[in-house]
């Protein structure tokens, strides 16, 4: 579904540091993809190149056979892929429903609501919530987009163990029953053990991890 061809990629503002080379790996639907690797290694980088945020320097990205470049990063974007931000990214003056309903005009209060915010919770401005709720929030808003592809940057980094395994076995099921592509970039040994795939980025390259 997803592909990473020969892709390289340097910072532009750094002396043109080189974080990327020649990574090529394949992206299936149906699974569900943790990548792992020490800070700094360029693991949201890859992240963004995958979302059509960025752009290689070197190769290209595909999303079923077509180069996401030819097709359109904003397009990629709205059609293809939903996003985790580590930092959420939402809009601060709008509520937790609004939020969600910025990608699904009809999403309920349900949405929220398996991911443990009250019906109350989820009419509050997403300021007035704590950062664990606001990241549920921003994970709610990735599931309710109708995207064969979820990209997650740290999705459980702020939650309990609890609410981690939830979502965690909520993105198992995104993959398994509803054959999404779900790629995740984690330090949490807990994503780790419920991935399908495990893949490190180490020199500078995409490899299974052993």
């Amino acid at each position: 579904m997803l592909k990473l061809q020969q892709v390289g990629y340097s910072y532009h503002n750094e002396g043109g540091k080189q974080v990327l080379n020649n990574v090529t790996q394949t992206f299936e639907p149906g699974k569900f993809y943790a990548i792992v690797g020490k800070s700094g290694a360029g693991k949201s980088t890859l992240l963004s190149l995958l979302a059509g945020l960025d752009e290689p320097t070197t190769g290209k990205v595909l999303f079923r056979g077509e180069d996401i470049a030819q097709g359109g990063f904003e397009r990629h974007r709205r059609e293809h892929v939903s996003l985790v931000f580590q930092s959420y990214n939402l809009i601060d003056y709008l509520t937790a429903l609004e939020n969600v309903r910025l990608v699904q005009p009809k999403a309920g209060v349900e949405v929220l609501e398996k991911l443990g915010i009250s019906a109350e919770e989820a009419k509050r401005n997403v300021l007035q919530l704590s950062g664990g709720q606001q990241q549920r929030v921003a994970i709610a808003r990735a599931m309710a987009a109708d995207t064969p592809v979820i990209l997650g940057d740290e999705p459980t980094g702020n939650l309990d163990e609890q609410m981690a395994a939830e979502i965690i076995s909520i993105l198992q099921k995104r993959a398994h029953e509803e054959n999404k592509c779900v790629i995740v970039v984690t330090h949490s040994s807990q994503v780790v053990k419920g991935a399908d795939v495990v893949l490190e980025l180490a020199k500078k390259t995409l490899v299974p991890r052993s």
